[in-house]
C-alpha cells in the first residue's frame, strides 16, 4: 500500500486499542456501507442505499423521491423507524476455540460452519467479555476461508437514525436502469442521514430528547482534486464473492442461478415498469421493490456475458490444472475438484428448479396465505378449542395487515402473477411443478388467468370484505376451499422438497470446499490469500485509473456535468434534468468545487475491488481524506465476483465535490457543509 502511495500507518486504518479509520465507517441499514463525515454523526451513503428510507417517507403529497429532501435544521431531520447504523467495535480470532470444540467432539466440522452453533458460541463469548451489559452491543461469529478460520465481531448498533438530505431521483438515480453498471456515469448517487444517541452517547430507541452522536472519528473531506494514478482506497462491507469456485460451479451459477433471475425478474419488471409509468401512487409504492429487483437482474445478465467475454471458465480451468499438480501425493487434496464437480453435476438441475421457484413464487409474487395458521385455525374449529381459534384469528389479522401494507397493490400483484405463471410453466416440465399447477389443469382447464382471478378475488385474505366475512364466521369448509392457502402450501412443500434434495449433499460439499480453499492457499504461499466477502469490514486499495474496454475505445477516468446535458431527455424519466441544476450547469455556477478549467466533476473510476454491500463506502486518498463514495462497478467486469480482473475491473465512484455542489447549490444546505472538515 505504501508503494502505491499510502501515507498513513497500519494503526491509522485499524487499531483494536485506539481510534482509527474503521471507527468512521459502518453498516448502513441491512446491506450497504456508510461513513461519518462530521463530528455530529452525519452519515454519507448512496442514494440507492437510502432509497428505501426516502420511499418510506414519500407520498403523493410529499414526493421526496421526485423532489428530493433537504432538512434545513435539526428539527426537520426525519426519524426513520427500522433504520440502523452499526460500527465494528472489535474483531477477535476465535479459530482455536472452534477447532478445540471440534477436536473435543462438541461439534462436527460441518456443524461448526452453521449459524446455530456460531450464534451460540458468540453468545457464550460475549457473556465472558468486558462488553457484556454495554448498550447496543451485538456479536456475530463467522467462518472465513470456508471454515479454515473463524472471527468474532463485536458491533455497536444505533437505532435512532434520521434522514437529513437526499437529492431528487433525477440526480440520485440519473440514468436509471439504462446507465446501471455502465460507464461513463453521471449519477449523483448520495443521501445523508444522522445518528442520534442518548445523552451519554449510547445507542437508544428514538426519543425527542436524543442528541446527535459525538463520534470519536469522522472523515475529513478533500476537494483538492484527483489525477490519474492517484492512490485510492475503500473501506466497507462487501456482501458476497465466490472467487474460489470450480469450473462446474461457475457454470451452475450461470445456468441455475443467474438465468432464473434474468428470466423471472425480467417478466416481473416489465409489468412493474408499465404500471408505475401510469400512476404516481404506484410509482412511489413500487419504487424500492423495482430498484432492488432490477439491480441484480441486470447484474446477472452482465455477469453471464462477462464470464464468457473474459474467459473466466478458462482461468478457472487453468487454476484447477495447477491445483491438480500441487495435490499429487497429498491425500487431503487429491481428487477434491473431481468430487466437487460430481456433486454439482448431480445437483445442478435441482438447483435450477429451486431458483426458478424462489424467484417466481417467493420473489415476484407477493400474495399468499399462511397455511400453517390456517391449519391451526382449522384444528381449533374441529376441536372447538376457543383458545386456539382466537390465537389463530389474531395471527391472521396481523398477516392480513402485513400483506395489504402501504407498498402493496393487489391489482398490480395480480398482473405480475398473470405474467409469471405461464413463464414458469414454459421452463419447468409439468412433473416438476408445484401441485397448484395440477389444480389449474383439472379445475380451470389450464387457464392461468381464471385461476389467478379466482384466487385474487375469492381468497380469504384477498380483500377486506372477504376477510371480515370470514373472521365473523370462520369455517373449516372455507379454509379447505381457500385457493391462496392451497397455493401457499404447494409452493412451500415444493421448496422444502428441493431444499432437502440439495441439503443431502451440502455437508460433503462444505468439507470439500474447506479442503480446496485451504489447498489453494497453501499452493500460493508465501503470497497470502484473502477470504471471500461475507459482509464484514474489508479494505481494498488501488488507483484512480481510466481503461480501454474494447478495440479503439478509451474511457477517461472522470466525467463532468457536460455529460448530464448530453444525456438529457425530457421524454425519458431516467434522463430528466431538474431545471435548477440545468441552470447551474449552463452558468457554470460551481463555486469552489469546479476543476481548474471551470468544469464540474461528477464521477470517477478507480481500480478498487468492491461488490454489493460496498455501496456507499468511502473512497479515501493517501492521507485518509474522503474523495468520493463508491456506488457501482463497470459492465465489462461483472464477472468480478467470481474472478477479479486487474485490467478491466473498475469501481465507479461519486466525486465528493459533486456531492458538496449539489448539497450547497441545489439543496441550500450550507449548514451541513459547515459541519464538515474541508481540506482545500
Amino acid at each position: 500500500m505504501k508503494k502505491q502511495g499510502l501515507k498513513l500507518e497500519a494503526d491509522d486504518l485499524y487499531n483494536p486499542n485506539g481510534v482509527s479509520l474503521k471507527d468512521a465507517v459502518g453498516i448502513f441499514g441491512g446491506g450497504c456501507t456508510g461513513e461519518i463525515i462530521s463530528p455530529e454523526g452525519l452519515i454519507l451513503t448512496n442514494h440507492h442505499c437510502g432509497y428505501a428510507s426516502i420511499q418510506q417517507h414519500s407520498s403523493v403529497e410529499h414526493d421526496y423521491l421526485t423532489d428530493g429532501f433537504w432538512a434545513k435544521n435539526r428539527g426537520e431531520e426525519l426519524p426513520t423507524p427500522g433504520l440502523k447504523f452499526q460500527f465494528v467495535d472489535r474483531i477477535e480470532d476465535i479459530t482455536d476455540i472452534v477447532n478445540q470444540k471440534i477436536a473435543a467432539g462438541e461439534v462436527t466440522e460441518v456443524n461448526a460452519l452453521t449459524r446455530p452453533f456460531l450464534n451460540k458460541l458468540a453468545k457464550e463469548l460475549f457473556e465472558k467479555s468486558d462488553l457484556k451489559g454495554k448498550k447496543g452491543i451485538e456479536v456475530q461469529a463467522l467462518p472465513f476461508y470456508a471454515g479454515n478460520k473463524f472471527y468474532l465481531f463485536y458491533k455497536k448498533v444505533y437505532t435512532d437514525v434520521r434522514m437529513v438530505a437526499a437529492p431528487p431521483s433525477s440526480v440520485g438515480k440519473f440514468g436509471g436502469e439504462t446507465d446501471n453498471w455502465m460507464w461513463p456515469r453521471h449519477t449523483g448517487d448520495f443521501s445523508m442521514f444522522r445518528i442520534y444517541a442518548d445523552a451519554n452517547g449510547d445507542p437508544a430507541e428514538y426519543a425527542a430528547s436524543n442528541v446527535p452522536l459525538k463520534t470519536p472519528k469522522y472523515l475529513p473531506i478533500s476537494i483538492k482534486g484527483l489525477e490519474e494514478g492517484d492512490y485510492a482506497m475503500i473501506m466497507g462491507f462487501p456482501g458476497s464473492t465466490s472467487r474460489y469456485l470450480t469450473v462446474s460451479e461457475v457454470k451452475e451459477r450461470m445456468e441455475a442461478q443467474n438465468q432464473p433471475r434474468i428470466t423471472i425478474r425480467g417478466a416481473r419488471l416489465a409489468v412493474l415498469k408499465e404500471v408505475m409509468a401510469a400512476s404516481d401512487k404506484t410509482r412511489i409504492q413500487y419504487a424500492n421493490k423495482y430498484a432492488g429487483s432490477s439491480n441484480y437482474w441486470k447484474n446477472s445478465i452482465g455477469m453471464n456475458k462477462a464470464i464468457i467475454d473474459n474467459d473466466v471458465l478458462g482461468t478457472k480451468a487453468e487454476q484447477e490444472k495447477k491445483f491438480a499438480e500441487f495435490a499429487k501425493g497429498k491425500p487431503e487434496y487429491e481428487g477434491v475438484v473431481e468430487k466437487i464437480d460430481a456433486i454439482v453435476n448431480q445437483t445442478m438441475p435441482v438447483t435450477g428448479q429451486y431458483y426458478y421457484l424462489m424467484e417466481a413464487f417467493s420473489g415476484a409474487i407477493e400474495f399468499g396465505s399462511p397455511y400453517m395458521v390456517m391449519d391451526n385455525l382449522k384444528k381449533g374449529l374441529e376441536e372447538k378449542n376457543d383458545s386456539l381459534i382466537n390465537k389463530s384469528l389474531e395471527q391472521l389479522k396481523e398477516v392480513f395487515a402485513d400483506i395489504h401494507n402501504k407498498d402493496y397493490d393487489h391489482e398490480v400483484d395480480r398482473k405480475v402473477a398473470k405474467a409469471i405463471f405461464p413463464v414458469y410453466a414454459e421452463i419447468i416440465p409439468a412433473e416438476q411443478r408445484p401441485a397448484f399447477y395440477q389444480a389449474i389443469e383439472k379445475e380451470f382447464k389450464g387457464d392461468y388467468n381464471a385461476y389467478i382471478d379466482a384466487m385474487y378475488d375469492n381468497s380469504i385474505l384477498a380483500n377486506q370484505a372477504n376477510f371480515d366475512k370470514f373472521i365473523k364466521k370462520p369455517t373449516v369448509k372455507a379454509i379447505e376451499k381457500d385457493l391462496a392457502t392451497q397455493y401457499s402450501r404447494a409452493k412451500i412443500e415444493k421448496l422444502r422438497s428441493l431444499a432437502q434434495e440439495l441439503n443431502s449433499t451440502s455437508k460433503e460439499l462444505a468439507l470439500l470446499h474447506k479442503a480446496y480453499i485451504r489447498g489453494l492457499g497453501e499452493m500460493k504461499e508465501p503470497v497470502p490469500s484473502y477470504p471471500d466477502a461475507n459482509f464484514t469490514i474489508r479494505l481494498t486499495y488501488g488507483n484512480v485509473k481510466s481503461y480501454n474496454p474494447r478495440d479503439a475505445v478509451h474511457y477517461k477516468y472522470y466525467t463532468t456535468t457536460d455529460g448530464i446535458l448530453e444525456k438529457e431527455n425530457p421524454e425519458d424519466r431516467e434522463f430528466v434534468v431538474p431545471a435548477k441544476l440545468k441552470e447551474l450547469i449552463l452558468k457554470k455556477d460551481f463555486g469552489r468545487y469546479a476543476l481548474p478549467n471551470g468544469d464540474m466533476p461528477v464521477c470517477f473510476l478507480s481500480t478498487n475491488d468492491i461488490t454489493g454491500g460496498n455501496s456507499g463506502s468511502p473512497v479515501l486518498n493517501a492521507n485518509g481524506e474522503l474523495i468520493g463514495t463508491a456506488f457501482d462497478g463497470n459492465w465489462e467486469s461483472l464477472s468480478g465476483d467470481i474472478n477479479f480482473d486487474n485490467n478491466l475491473q473498475r469501481c465507479i465512484n461519486l466525486d465528493i465535490r459533486y456531492v458538496l455542489f449539489i448539497l450547497e447549490k441545489l439543496g441550500g444546505c450550507e449548514h451541513l457543509i459547515k459541519e464538515m472538515k474541508i481540506v482545500e
